[in-house]
């Protein structure tokens, strides 16, 4: 295998890492092994439960005042993951900003479609600018890939319900378009842990409709809305051989044509989840502290 299309820090995992982290036949085996995450100790955060959903509450070292607050929303193509698989960069966010970050435990598909994961995670959002410690003038939303996708309709949702305003948001490889898991005109080769046919798994599950359908609604796939005006100022982040690159890259351009100010960070011979993969790698450091930039710069 040729892995000189990779970034140099990630080449020795791309070796290993399978194409896809699902398929119809290992969603539930997967699920049961990364169910065992929400057993494992809290780590300095605290559950709260809001009916059929909970969020893990992270809080900074230093509490004195109303903080600004972080709603993030955990990826998993709408199907897998937890809260909990997040603890390390919520923490991060925490201690790096002195904010309060909150990571929901929304809902999966498919036995609860859209448009539940999004309303849970609005649900939390509410509930997060309630709370005493948060300042509700300054929340952002921010997620990574599903949750990057549920982070952009959730953006969408707050602005079209004018309830909670949002400063930011921040979409790390966000899985935002159904529509790219129809297309075969892309080489596959160098994707690692989501591939289309992971990607029609996701979509089918959490829209219960076949990807492409005329019938799915632009709060389930962002990319589709048409106007996007007036959305909070957004960061992007994606690597080059992720396959939400053009769909990302495609709605940041959308996004300041729109008149909102959005800085894009594309990362050369990244794949998909490379930060989470190689956390301590230098690509992986600089991933993450141009995010926590852009998150100090709305904040302050």
């Amino acid at each position: 295998m040729d892995t000189h299309a990779f970034h140099p820090d990630l080449r020795g995992s791309a070796r290993w890492l399978p194409h896809a982290a699902v398929s119809p036949r290992m969603l539930k085996p997967i699920r049961l092994a990364t169910g065992l995450l929400t057993r494992l100790p809290k780590k300095g955060a605290t559950v709260h439960s809001l009916g059929p959903i909970s969020v893990r509450v992270h809080q900074p070292a230093s509490s004195a005042g109303p903080r600004p607050a972080l709603l993030w929303i955990h990826g998993g193509g709408y199907v897998l993951g937890s809260a909990t698989q997040d603890d390390a960069i919520c923490r991060h966010f925490a201690d790096s900003l002195g904010i309060v970050v909150a990571a929901v435990e929304y809902r999966l598909a498919p036995e609860h479609r859209f448009p539940t994961a999004l309303h849970d995670c609005h649900d939390a959002l509410a509930w997060l600018a309630a709370q005493p410690s948060v300042d509700p003038a300054r929340l952002a939303v921010g997620g990574a890939s599903a949750g990057g996708g549920l982070a952009a309709a959730l953006a969408l949702l707050a602005h079209e319900r004018g309830e909670v305003p949002l400063v930011f948001q921040l979409l790390a490889y966000p899985m935002l378009d159904d529509r790219s898991a129809t297309r075969t005109d892309i080489d596959e080769s160098n994707f690692r842990l989501w591939n289309t046919k992971a990607n029609r798994l996701g979509w089918q599950s959490y829209t219960g409709l076949a990807p492409g359908s005329d019938a799915i609604s632009d709060l389930a796939a962002p990319a589709r809305r048409s106007d996007l005006a007036g959305l909070p100022p957004a960061w992007v982040g994606v690597g080059t051989l992720d396959l939400f690159h053009d769909e990302d890259v495609a709605y940041a351009g959308r996004l300041r044509e729109a008149g909102v100010d959005c800085a894009l960070d594309v990362v050369d011979g990244a794949f998909h989840g490379f930060d989470a993969v190689r956390p301590k790698a230098g690509v992986s450091k600089a991933f993450r502290s141009s995010q926590v930039a852009a998150l100090r710069a709305a904040f302050h």
